[in-house]
Protein backbone atom coordinates (compact mmCIF):
# COMPACT_ATOMS: atom_id res chain seq x y z
CA UNK A 1 0.00 0.00 0.00
CA UNK A 2 1.32 3.43 -0.96
CA UNK A 3 1.57 6.30 1.52
CA UNK A 4 -1.12 8.75 0.38
CA UNK A 5 1.13 11.71 1.19
CA UNK A 6 3.79 10.29 -1.13
CA UNK A 7 1.39 10.03 -4.08
CA UNK A 8 0.60 13.07 -6.19
CA UNK A 9 -2.31 12.73 -8.59
CA UNK A 10 -1.45 14.52 -11.83
CA UNK A 11 -4.74 15.66 -13.29
CA UNK A 12 -5.40 16.27 -16.96
CA UNK A 13 -5.88 19.88 -18.04
CA UNK A 14 -4.84 22.24 -20.81
CA UNK A 15 -2.19 24.93 -20.43
CA UNK A 16 -3.65 28.44 -20.28
CA UNK A 17 -1.49 30.29 -22.80
CA UNK A 18 -2.63 33.67 -21.46
CA UNK A 19 -1.64 32.72 -17.91
CA UNK A 20 0.78 29.77 -17.95
CA UNK A 21 1.52 30.32 -14.24
CA UNK A 22 -2.08 29.63 -13.34
CA UNK A 23 -2.79 26.27 -11.73
CA UNK A 24 -5.93 24.40 -12.85
CA UNK A 25 -8.54 23.78 -10.16
CA UNK A 26 -7.88 20.04 -10.39
CA UNK A 27 -4.15 20.41 -9.60
CA UNK A 28 -3.18 20.25 -5.93
CA UNK A 29 -0.58 22.67 -4.60
CA UNK A 30 1.77 20.97 -2.13
CA UNK A 31 4.37 22.65 0.10
CA UNK A 32 8.07 21.95 -0.01
CA UNK A 33 9.66 21.17 3.36
CA UNK A 34 13.25 21.11 4.54
CA UNK A 35 14.90 18.22 2.77
CA UNK A 36 16.80 17.00 5.80
CA UNK A 37 14.15 16.89 8.52
CA UNK A 38 10.79 17.73 6.94
CA UNK A 39 10.34 20.94 8.94
CA UNK A 40 8.92 24.14 7.46
CA UNK A 41 11.53 26.30 5.67
CA UNK A 42 12.09 29.95 6.54
CA UNK A 43 10.39 31.08 3.32
CA UNK A 44 7.59 29.07 1.78
CA UNK A 45 7.62 27.19 -1.50
CA UNK A 46 4.93 25.15 -3.22
CA UNK A 47 4.59 23.07 -6.36
CA UNK A 48 1.75 21.75 -8.49
CA UNK A 49 1.64 19.56 -11.60
CA UNK A 50 -0.78 18.59 -14.35
CA UNK A 51 -0.60 17.15 -17.87
CA UNK A 52 -2.34 17.26 -21.24
CA UNK A 53 -1.57 13.71 -22.37
CA UNK A 54 1.70 14.66 -24.07
CA UNK A 55 3.32 17.19 -21.80
CA UNK A 56 3.75 17.54 -18.05
CA UNK A 57 3.49 21.02 -16.57
CA UNK A 58 5.18 21.69 -13.22
CA UNK A 59 4.47 25.02 -11.53
CA UNK A 60 6.65 26.27 -8.66
CA UNK A 61 5.84 29.30 -6.52
CA UNK A 62 8.55 30.36 -4.08
CA UNK A 63 9.14 33.34 -1.80
CA UNK A 64 12.63 34.84 -1.63
CA UNK A 65 14.05 37.88 0.17
CA UNK A 66 17.56 37.59 -1.33
CA UNK A 67 17.68 36.42 -4.95
CA UNK A 68 20.95 34.82 -5.99
CA UNK A 69 20.94 34.16 -9.74
CA UNK A 70 23.65 35.02 -12.26
CA UNK A 71 23.97 31.99 -14.55
CA UNK A 72 22.70 32.58 -18.08
CA UNK A 73 24.20 29.63 -19.98
CA UNK A 74 22.35 26.33 -20.41
CA UNK A 75 23.80 23.53 -18.25
CA UNK A 76 25.68 25.95 -15.99
CA UNK A 77 25.98 24.79 -12.34
CA UNK A 78 22.65 26.27 -11.32
CA UNK A 79 22.69 24.45 -7.96
CA UNK A 80 25.35 26.89 -6.78
CA UNK A 81 22.65 29.59 -6.58
CA UNK A 82 18.86 29.83 -6.19
CA UNK A 83 17.14 27.12 -8.20
CA UNK A 84 14.13 24.83 -8.43
CA UNK A 85 14.66 21.23 -9.49
CA UNK A 86 12.67 18.28 -10.81
CA UNK A 87 13.97 14.72 -10.56
CA UNK A 88 11.79 12.20 -12.40
CA UNK A 89 12.12 8.44 -12.97
CA UNK A 90 9.45 7.26 -15.44
CA UNK A 91 10.59 3.64 -15.30
CA UNK A 92 13.27 2.56 -12.82
CA UNK A 93 14.75 4.44 -9.88
CA UNK A 94 18.12 3.40 -11.24
CA UNK A 95 17.74 5.95 -14.06
CA UNK A 96 16.19 9.35 -13.55
CA UNK A 97 16.20 12.73 -15.23
CA UNK A 98 17.23 15.98 -13.57
CA UNK A 99 15.84 19.33 -14.70
CA UNK A 100 16.74 22.63 -13.01
CA UNK A 101 15.56 26.19 -13.62
CA UNK A 102 16.91 29.35 -11.99
CA UNK A 103 14.97 32.62 -11.42
CA UNK A 104 16.35 33.97 -14.72
CA UNK A 105 14.89 31.07 -16.69
CA UNK A 106 18.24 29.39 -17.31
CA UNK A 107 17.98 25.59 -17.52
CA UNK A 108 20.08 22.55 -16.70
CA UNK A 109 19.17 19.02 -17.76
CA UNK A 110 20.90 15.68 -17.29
CA UNK A 111 20.29 11.94 -17.17
CA UNK A 112 21.42 10.18 -14.01
CA UNK A 113 22.23 6.47 -13.73
CA UNK A 114 22.32 5.28 -10.13
CA UNK A 115 22.71 1.48 -10.05
CA UNK A 116 22.90 1.31 -6.24
CA UNK A 117 20.58 4.28 -5.65
CA UNK A 118 23.36 6.19 -3.91
CA UNK A 119 25.35 9.27 -4.90
CA UNK A 120 28.61 7.32 -4.73
CA UNK A 121 27.56 5.00 -7.56
CA UNK A 122 25.79 7.49 -9.80
CA UNK A 123 26.97 8.82 -13.13
CA UNK A 124 25.57 12.03 -14.62
CA UNK A 125 25.22 12.48 -18.38
CA UNK A 126 25.15 16.24 -18.89
CA UNK A 127 25.10 15.70 -22.64
CA UNK A 128 21.50 14.50 -22.45
CA UNK A 129 18.98 17.09 -23.61
CA UNK A 130 15.30 17.26 -22.72
CA UNK A 131 14.01 17.96 -26.22
CA UNK A 132 11.13 20.42 -26.20
CA UNK A 133 11.73 21.64 -22.63
CA UNK A 134 10.14 25.05 -22.11
CA UNK A 135 10.02 27.40 -19.13
CA UNK A 136 8.36 30.66 -18.15
CA UNK A 137 9.25 32.89 -15.21
CA UNK A 138 7.23 35.58 -13.45
CA UNK A 139 8.60 37.66 -10.57
CA UNK A 140 6.61 40.03 -8.37
CA UNK A 141 7.85 41.94 -5.32
CA UNK A 142 5.80 42.88 -2.26
CA UNK A 143 7.41 44.51 0.80
CA UNK A 144 10.87 43.39 -0.24
CA UNK A 145 9.94 39.73 -0.72
CA UNK A 146 10.05 38.37 -4.26
CA UNK A 147 7.58 35.76 -5.41
CA UNK A 148 9.12 33.71 -8.21
CA UNK A 149 6.71 31.62 -10.25
CA UNK A 150 8.26 29.07 -12.58
CA UNK A 151 6.45 26.95 -15.14
CA UNK A 152 8.32 23.95 -16.55
CA UNK A 153 6.91 22.15 -19.62
CA UNK A 154 8.32 18.63 -20.07
CA UNK A 155 7.32 16.56 -23.13
CA UNK A 156 6.87 12.97 -21.96
CA UNK A 157 8.42 11.76 -25.24
CA UNK A 158 11.69 13.49 -24.27
CA UNK A 159 11.88 11.06 -21.34
CA UNK A 160 10.92 8.08 -23.49
CA UNK A 161 7.79 7.80 -21.38
CA UNK A 162 4.01 7.97 -21.45
CA UNK A 163 1.71 10.01 -19.26
CA UNK A 164 -1.43 8.09 -20.14
CA UNK A 165 -4.10 7.72 -17.46
CA UNK A 166 -3.00 5.21 -14.82
CA UNK A 167 0.71 5.63 -15.52
CA UNK A 168 3.05 5.90 -12.52
CA UNK A 169 6.30 7.84 -12.41
CA UNK A 170 8.60 8.30 -9.42
CA UNK A 171 9.71 11.87 -8.77
CA UNK A 172 10.74 14.55 -6.33
CA UNK A 173 10.62 18.35 -6.46
CA UNK A 174 13.27 20.54 -4.86
CA UNK A 175 14.37 24.08 -4.16
CA UNK A 176 17.71 25.58 -3.13
CA UNK A 177 17.50 28.99 -1.48
CA UNK A 178 20.85 30.72 -1.02
CA UNK A 179 20.76 33.41 1.66
CA UNK A 180 23.04 35.33 4.05
CA UNK A 181 20.75 33.97 6.79
CA UNK A 182 21.74 30.43 5.84
CA UNK A 183 21.11 28.27 2.79
CA UNK A 184 18.00 26.10 2.77
CA UNK A 185 17.33 22.95 0.79
CA UNK A 186 13.67 22.03 0.39
CA UNK A 187 11.88 19.02 -1.07
CA UNK A 188 8.42 17.62 -1.67
CA UNK A 189 9.53 14.31 -0.15
CA UNK A 190 12.31 14.78 2.46
CA UNK A 191 15.50 12.87 1.76
CA UNK A 192 16.61 12.73 5.41
CA UNK A 193 20.23 13.45 4.56
CA UNK A 194 22.65 15.71 6.43
CA UNK A 195 24.33 17.54 4.80
CA UNK A 196 21.43 17.97 2.35
CA UNK A 197 21.48 15.66 -0.66
CA UNK A 198 18.81 15.53 -3.37
CA UNK A 199 20.22 12.46 -5.12
CA UNK A 200 18.29 9.98 -3.00
CA UNK A 201 15.92 8.18 -5.40
CA UNK A 202 14.62 5.93 -2.63
CA UNK A 203 12.94 9.05 -1.21
CA UNK A 204 11.08 9.86 -4.43
CA UNK A 205 7.32 10.12 -4.25
CA UNK A 206 4.93 8.77 -6.89
CA UNK A 207 3.16 10.68 -9.66
CA UNK A 208 -0.13 9.04 -10.63
CA UNK A 209 -1.45 10.31 -13.95
CA UNK A 210 -5.21 10.68 -14.20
Amino acid sequence: MMDDDAVYKVCRAELDLEDPWGVPACARRVPLVRAGDGAAPRLSSEVAAYHDGRRVFVVFSVRDDHLVATHLEHDAPLWEEDVVEIFVAPESLERYFEIEVNPLGTTFDARVDSPRLERESMTVDRGWTCEGLRTAIRRTTIDGVVRVETVVLIPSAALGASCDSGTLWRANFYRIDRSPDGDEFSAWRPTGRTPPDFHVPRAFGTLLFE
